[in-house]
C-alpha cells in the first residue's frame, strides 16, 4: 500500500509540474524523470543493503534509457521531478529535499576524490534551471532558484535567486510550494549597469548646477 502511494503521488507530482502532461498513460509512458526516479528508489535500496554491484548496473541502465546519470548512493526526497531529464547528473553523497524541481542538463557535481561529503544538499522546494552546475558540499537553502547556466560554488541562503558564472545572489523571492516562474529571473549585472547609469545622469545634473552661476546660465531649479 505504502509503494502505491508513492507512485501515486510521484504521477500527481507530474501533473503538477508540468501543465504539458495529460493523461496517465502519458505520463507513465512518455516522462523519463519520472522512469529514473523510480529506477533510482530500486538502485538506492540494493545500494543501502550493500548490493552496491546490483545498484550500480541498476544506475547503468537508467542512464541508458532515460540519459539520466543518478547516483545509488543519492538521497531524494518526495515529490521529486526532472523536467526533460537529458543531461542531469546527481552524485553519489547528493541529498535533495521534498518538492525540488530540476530542469534538463542540471549537475550536482563533486570536487573532491576523499571518500566524504563531496556532493550539493538541496532544500525543500529548491528549483535549479536548465545547464546550472552547482559543484561540491554546498547548500541550497529552502525555496531557493538557482538561474539557466549559472555555476554554483557557495552556499545559497533560502528564498534567494543566483544566476551567473559563479553565480550570485541576485534577489530575493516568495518561497512558493510550486514555482514554474523560473524564467522570470533578475539579471545583476544589467542591474548594476542600470545603476551605474542612474548615477552618472545624476552626477552630470549636479556639475551642470554647480556650474550654471559661472557661466551665468540658469540652473535647472525654478525661482
Amino acid at each position: 500500500m505504502f509503494l502505491f502511494r508513492t507512485f501515486r503521488e510521484d504521477i500527481q507530482t507530474v501533473f503538477t509540474k508540468d501543465p504539458a502532461a495529460r493523461s496517465w498513460i502519458e505520463v507513465l509512458c512518455c516522462y523519463p524523470g519520472l522512469h529514473a526516479l523510480w529506477m533510482h528508489r530500486t538502485a538506492h535500496w540494493l545500494w543501502r543493503h550493500r548490493c552496491r554491484l546490483l545498484a550500480r548496473l541498476i544506475s547503468q541502465w537508467n542512464r541508458f534509457t532515460t540519459q539520466i546519470e543518478i547516483h545509488p548512493g543519492a538521497k531524494i526526497g518526495r515529490r521529486f521531478f526532472i523536467d526533460h531529464g537529458a543531461g542531469v547528473v546527481i552524485g553519489e553523497t547528493t541529498e535533495i529535499g521534498d518538492n525540488v524541481l530540476l530542469y534538463q542538463g542540471v549537475v550536482l557535481g563533486g570536487t573532491s576524490l576523499k571518500k566524504e561529503k563531496r556532493h550539493p544538499t538541496l532544500g525543500n522546494d529548491a528549483v535549479v534551471g536548465a545547464g546550472a552546475i552547482l559543484l561540491g558540499p554546498i547548500r541550497i537553502g529552502d525555496g531557493a532558484k538557482i538561474g539557466a547556466g549559472s555555476v554554483v560554488i557557495r552556499d545559497v541562503p533560502p528564498e534567494k535567486t543566483v544566476v551567473g558564472i559563479p553565480a550570485r545572489i541576485a534577489g530575493e523571492h516568495a518561497h512558493l510550494l510550486v514555482d514554474l516562474e523560473h524564467a522570470n529571473l533578475p539579471d545583476p549585472v544589467l542591474d548594476a549597469l542600470q545603476r551605474i547609469l542612474d548615477e552618472q545622469t545624476h552626477l552630470k545634473k549636479r556639475i551642470t548646477d554647480l556650474e550654471a552661476p559661472l557661466s551665468g546660465k540658469p540652473t535647472g531649479g525654478t525661482t
